[in-house]
């Protein structure tokens, strides 16, 4: 069985921890990543791995509940976005440090888009971290970063999931994991977890909501967010129908704000993927619905990334049964069943 795969990781936001999951069961099976292209979230972990400092990711982004990613978002009025990300950078700074991308020992392609020129753009050189930072700036929510005569922002713009850097790989199969895929009908995150994990889940979310740090809290906290972001925070007039909202709808409609842009960019984003897996068919496909949970549930890693273990497990089991895979010609697909239970 041929074992050098080219690894595609897709944007997608806290979806994108699943990633982790694809990488651990293709190094528990023994298959060598000999290249690695990311766009977004995907730049994210794949940079990280690319150097070397997935488990110290991992050990961090576990350990983070709904209060520590709260704390995280740093608020600023540029009108070019509404967060820096410096808190998040500087976390990814103290675990890989100032590295090129073509000192590592896995190539790697981080993908952005320019603003001014309207087209994509590849990081296969130059700094590690700054190639991150532009593949992440979601537009309006993330300030991009400005290179030369660049505008540079999240990579999902054009090209959420970027299998075409990895056709020159040299690679025996290549592996795409598209994590905002479109299902037929909503499925949850324990619905598609085995159900040991999934039992897992909903302890601690429970113990979380006894323990007064649940879900509900933490909603409260982004609305709270979400207002300094999107609403009326810096001083400025409120519009009359502003003025004329009931107590508390300015808070309920900053949240919209926030929710309204980045659903609008997760649909985006997923029709664009259907197109590139349509045009670039990769080997193996693992689709994580866009359903399991919110692009900015980064408090859900543990149950995330079992998540990409089961299904990379699911596709990689298709992919080496006899009369499937690399040899055969023949693309491997895994998302949920019609049930909306994963198949055994």
């Amino acid at each position: 069985m041929s074992k050098r795969v080219a690894l595609v990781l897709g944007s997608g936001g806290a979806r994108g921890y699943a990633h982790i999951g694809v990488i651990d069961e293709l190094e528990r099976r023994g298959y060598e990543i000999v290249a690695i292209a990311g766009c977004s979230m995907g730049a994210v972990i794949g940079g990280v791995h690319a150097a070397g400092q997935l488990e110290g990711y991992r050990e961090w982004v576990t350990q983070l509940d709904y209060f520590d990613v709260l704390r995280l978002v740093d608020v600023t009025w540029s009108p070019m976005g509404a967060m820096r990300a410096s808190k998040v950078m500087a976390r990814l700074g103290g675990l890989i440090g100032e590295r090129e991308i073509e000192d590592l020992p896995i190539p790697f392609t981080a993908v952005a888009t320019d603003l001014k020129r309207q087209r994509e753009v590849w990081f296969q050189t130059g700094s590690l971290l700054r190639a991150i930072r532009a593949s992440m700036a979601v537009p309006g929510l993330i300030t991009p970063v400005h290179q030369g005569d660049q505008v540079l922002v999240d990579g999902g713009l054009l090209n959420p999931l970027p299998i075409i850097p990895t056709v020159a790989s040299h690679a025996d199969l290549i592996l795409a994991v598209n994590a905002t895929a479109q299902t037929h009908q909503p499925v949850s995150l324990e619905e598609l977890l085995p159900d040991d994990e999934a039992a897992e889940e909903r302890e601690r979310e429970a113990r979380l909501e006894a323990e007064g740090r649940g879900l509900g809290e933490w909603f409260n906290g982004v609305r709270d967010r979400a207002q300094k972001m999107f609403g009326n925070g810096n001083g400025s007039e409120a519009s009359w129908d502003e003025e004329k909202a009931p107590p508390g709808r300015d808070s309920v409609r900053a949240w919209g704000k926030l929710d309204i842009m980045l659903t609008s960019f997760e649909i985006t984003q997923a029709a664009l993927a259907k197109y590139k897996v349509a045009g670039y068919p990769p080997d193996v496909l693992v689709e994580i619905p866009k359903t399991v949970c919110g692009a900015y549930e980064f408090h859900r890693a543990n149950a995330l990334i079992c998540l990409g273990r089961h299904l990379a497990a699911q596709a990689l089991d298709r992919y080496e049964r006899p009369g499937y895979g690399h040899a055969q010609g023949g693309q491997v697909m895994v998302s949920e069943p019609p049930t909306g239970k994963p198949a055994n």
